[in-house]
Parts: structure tokens; C-alpha cells; sequence
């Protein structure tokens, strides 16, 4: 079997948000997808060991943020690579709380659901969560981001708890560029010095010798130290 024929379906990226007991926490998602409009319905892929998970169960609501292109991947790793058991994740983020309870994020957002559960399904490591529409609103214009753009243009790469974790696949590798590329041991991302790191001001062509030292990752925030040569 050939992992790859996977990618050629289409996903998209989102927060995936929940509330339990007045706590709140939110997860990046790219398996989500409407699956009636009379009643309106989605569903949303979460892994079982996620703190979101928990809080979706506790309280049969989620909601989602749709994700513009031009959302950060800093951004995108405080809910794809942080726990919210080790912090709360809203905390510097503009956002609000619906009648439900659940939070939906307005930075870098396009528009957002909120769903009740109405039925699940165990899919082995994630559960299948199918709810009916109870709220959606418009936040402003724009291209949603696709999972194709993250990893093509955005190079962001795949935790390992999403459904479409690949094991041993490391995105953004070119194999035809000649400087050194290196690989945060955090979350596996790749800094390519002939892309450079536009959001984080380094300019394409630098070398990561060359790149300060207050630089940090842009998925997860680790230093410079915890990079290693790649290849």
C-alpha cells in the first residue's frame, strides 16, 4: 500500500474546541466535513488520548474555527503541538464563548460552527463525533487554508495524533536543494535555508548558521539548540 494516495484527498485545517465544568480547550483538526444539510451536520475526527476528546464527551458540544491562508504557523502549533493540560491555550488568543460554552477563536479565523453531538463513532485510536448544527457566523472574507497549502506552501508538518499521520514522513524535504536543512527534534519540522522562515524574518537563502539566536522554531517555539543537521 501506498501511504501517499492519501494525500490527494482534500482536508482542511480548523480548531476543534470543547468546554467541560467552565474549562476550555481547543485542538488543530484537518478531518472535518459536512455530512447532512437537512438537518445541518458535521463530523469531526478527534484522537482519543486529547484532551479535547475528554471535553467533548463531557459535554456532547464542539465547535470549529475555520483557518484563513495566511494564519502563522506559530499559531497553528500553539493548538497542534501544545497540551492544554500543561497551559491554557486561549489565554493570549482573542476569542469568545458561545451559549454553549464552547470557544471559537477570532484571530486568523474565517467563520465558525458549533455543533451538539448527536451520535459517535469508535474508530479505533479517534472517535468520530456527528453533530447537528446549532450556530455558525461569518467573521470576514478570505481563502480558508487547505491541508495541501499547510504542508506546501506553510511547510507545516503532521502531529502524530491526527488521522493523517504518517510515520517516518517528514514534509517540506527537498532533496534537490544543496544548503543543510535541520530538524527540531520537538515537532520534526524542517528549516530549508533556500525557503527561509518569511514569518519569522528570515529571508530565503540563509543558512542556519546565519539565522539569530533568539530564532525559534515556528511550529512549536523551541530554540535553536534543539535542532539537529538533517540527512
Amino acid at each position: 500500500m501506498d501511504p501517499n494516495v492519501l494525500h490527494n484527498l482534500s482536508y482542511g485545517m480548523y480548531i476543534a474546541s470543547s468546554v467541560k465544568e467552565g474549562a476550555i480547550n481547543g485542538q488543530i483538526v484537518n478531518t472535518a466535513f459536512q455530512i447532512t444539510s437537512d438537518p445541518a451536520t458535521i463530523a469531526v475526527s478527534i484522537n482519543k488520548k486529547n484532551l479535547t476528546h475528554e471535553y467533548i464527551e463531557s459535554s456532547s458540544r464542539f465547535s470549529l474555527s475555520i483557518l484563513e491562508e495566511e494564519t502563522p504557523l506559530p499559531f497553528i502549533g500553539i493548538f497542534g503541538f501544545k497540551s492544554g493540560r500543561t497551559g491554557n491555550k486561549f489565554k493570549d488568543i482573542k476569542h469568545i464563548k458561545l451559549g454553549s460554552g464552547c470557544p471559537v477563536v477570532l484571530d486568523h479565523a474565517l467563520c465558525y460552527i458549533e455543533a451538539r453531538v448527536t451520535k459517535k463513532l469508535d474508530c479505533f485510536t479517534h472517535t468520530l463525533f456527528i453533530g447537528e448544527i446549532t450556530d455558525s457566523r461569518m467573521i470576514k472574507t478570505g481563502r480558508p487554508m487547505t491541508y495541501d497549502y499547510y504542508h506546501q506552501v506553510k511547510r507545516g508538518i503532521t502531529p502524530e495524533a491526527a488521522p493523517t499521520f504518517i510515520k517516518g514522513e517528514m514534509p517540506g524535504i527537498n532533496k534537490e536543494v544543496a544548503m543543510q536543512k535541520y530538524r527540531c527534534v520537538v515537532c520534526n519540522y524542517i528549516y530549508d535555508p533556500a525557503l527561509g522562515d518569511p514569518d519569522g524574518n528570515i529571508a530565503p537563502g540563509t543558512p542556519f548558521e546565519k539565522i539569530p539566536d533568539t530564532w525559534v522554531c515556528p511550529v512549536c517555539g523551541a530554540d535553536k539548540s534543539q535542532f539537529v543537521k538533517e540527512g
